[in-house]
This record gives C-alpha cells, sequence and structure tokens, in this order.
C-alpha cells in the first residue's frame, strides 16, 4: 500500500494518475474532505490531516511506502506515526534551494525535514526539484484580462521542472528497488526566461501574450502582500536576483532515474492552456 500526501497538488494528483495507470497497486490518497476530492477510480480517498498526526492512524494503516510534501503539518510527528504505523520507505519533497541557497528560511526548514527522514529510521529516498512549471500559474489572471505578465529578470532562464517528472521520478522511487538512501537533484531539460514562458503559452493559446520587464521593487510590491516581506524577497532572488551555477544548471536526473526524457514547459504550457483562456 502507498499513501500519498498533498494528494491535490501538482505532483500528488500527477502521482496518483501514474500509480493507478502503472497498476502499481493499492493507493491512496490523504485529503482532508473525501467527498470533494475526484482520484483515479483505482485509488482509495482517505481522510486525515497532516497537522493532527493522530488523524493519520486509518489512512497509514497498511502502508508500507508513503510519499510524504513537508510543511503542511508536524513533520517530525508524521514520521513518527509513519514509523509507528509500519511504514517502511519514505519519498519526500524537498527543494533544490537546500543545495544552491541554503540560507534562505525555506530551505533551511526543507534541510531539517530531510535530517528528521535521515534519522528516522525509515528508509527514504529525496527529490530536490527546482522552479516548477506550474509557477507559470501566477499569471493566469494578467494573462485571461490583459494577454500580458509583468514579471521582473524577463530574460534570466531557470530550468524549470514539470511537476510531472517530479511525480514520475517519485513513482519510480517508490514502486522499484535501488533508490534507498538517494537524493535527486530534478530539473527541466533546458533553462527557459519568462519571456520564453510567454511565448510558449501564447503558441498554446494561438494568441500573443507580451510581456512587461518590472523592476525588483515593483515585483515586492505586488508579492509582499501575500506572501510577506522575507518570502518574497527569497522568491525575487530565486527568481533571478541572486542565481548561481547550481540553481542554473540543468540536470538528466529525470531521465536516468525514469528512462524518459524530461518534458518541455512547452509541453505543459500546451497541456494547461485552458487555465489561461
Amino acid at each position: 500500500m502507498i499513501l500519498v500526501t498533498g494528494a491535490t497538488g501538482n505532483i500528488g494528483s500527477a502521482l496518483l494518475r501514474q500509480l493507478d495507470l502503472s497498476g502499481a497497486g493499492p493507493v491512496r490518497g490523504l485529503t482532508r474532505d473525501a467527498a470533494r476530492v475526484s482520484f483515479p477510480d483505482g485509488v482509495e480517498a482517505v481522510e486525515g490531516d497532516l497537522a493532527r498526526p493522530a488523524s493519520l492512524k486509518p489512512a497509514l494503516d497498511g502502508a508500507r511506502s508513503l510519499f510524504l510534501v513537508p510543511g503542511m503539518g508536524a513533520d517530525a510527528d508524521v514520521l513518527k506515526a509513519a514509523r509507528q504505523a509500519g511504514v517502511e520507505h519514505v519519498v519526500l519533497v524537498s527543494s533544490i534551494t537546500v543545495e544552491t541557497h541554503p540560507h534562505l528560511p525555506a530551505a533551511v526548514e526543507n534541510l531539517t525535514v530531510e535530517r528528521l527522514l535521515q534519522g528516522s529510521g525509515l528508509s527514504w529516498t529525496i527529490l530536490r526539484p527546482t522552479q516548477f512549471a506550474s509557477n507559470a500559474l501566477w499569471w493566469t489572471a494578467s494573462i485571461r484580462k490583459h494577454g500580458s505578465i509583468r514579471v521582473p529578470y524577463a530574460d534570466i532562464g531557470l530550468p524549470a521542472v514539470h511537476p510531472a517528472d517530479i511525480a514520475a521520478v517519485a513513482r519510480t522511487a517508490l514502486t522499484e528497488p535501488g533508490h534507498n538512501g538517494r537524493t535527486y537533484e530534478l530539473t527541466g531539460p533546458a533553462r527557459i526566461t519568462p519571456r520564453q514562458q510567454a511565448r510558449a503559452i501564447g503558441a498554446a493559446l494561438r494568441q500573443e501574450v507580451t510581456v512587461e520587464e518590472i523592476s525588483r521593487e515593483g515585483a515586492h510590491r505586488q508579492m509582499s502582500p501575500f506572501l510577506g516581506d522575507r518570502t518574497a524577497h527569497a522568491v525575487l532572488d530565486l527568481m533571478g536576483g541572486d542565481v548561481n551555477d547550481e540553481l542554473l544548471r540543468v540536470r538528466d536526473t529525470v531521465q536516468r532515474v525514469t528512462g524518459s526524457p524530461a518534458r518541455t514547459f512547452r509541453q505543459w504550457a500546451s497541456e494547461n492552456a485552458t487555465a489561461f483562456r
């Protein structure tokens, strides 16, 4: 039995589909409200809340593998509950910023959870993805209303990764041997700038999506009301304000682990064009 947390998110929903299609065996998706979700037919929806580890007991009963999205509850208590329930292997989603920007608060938090898992007595696989292709969904309202985006660092390219590729590596680690004790850095197949992303979305929509480059200060004014000052500055560093060779590096991990090439941003845009209409 495999239990997937974050089951309605970008990675978790793709992972459930892939596990179901691969015939991986019994799969559960964790949700706070089973009546409101629509999982693949072969996936059991189970209720539980990572913020209340005691509520996870029914979901963990019989589970031998766990896909864990951290930061949604008391991670140490979740890992303890998993171990007590008989879970053997955990695949954890961390972040490449643990390596590239270890000083950022979110990177510190991710590294803390990695170390909790490594010291838990459970076998583990850690995934460290870079920027998600799905971050472009931040632009949906602007593209729908104006056919344009306003971004800083419009010509700095990062190797954005398709969430389905993160899911594919997770599926492989959950269902195949040889991945215990491994840490995988995950990127897309090429760097892509915000300007190129806008062009790919425009091609999927069959319309022009224009780009207005704004200053870091202007972007911070947009972000800080809902992200907070500190997080907004961290996000802007990662978007282009404080890039380094490791953040820019394209890795072939997806293909090495799954046997299939990493999906392009253009593919992501084509699959998600309706979100921008």
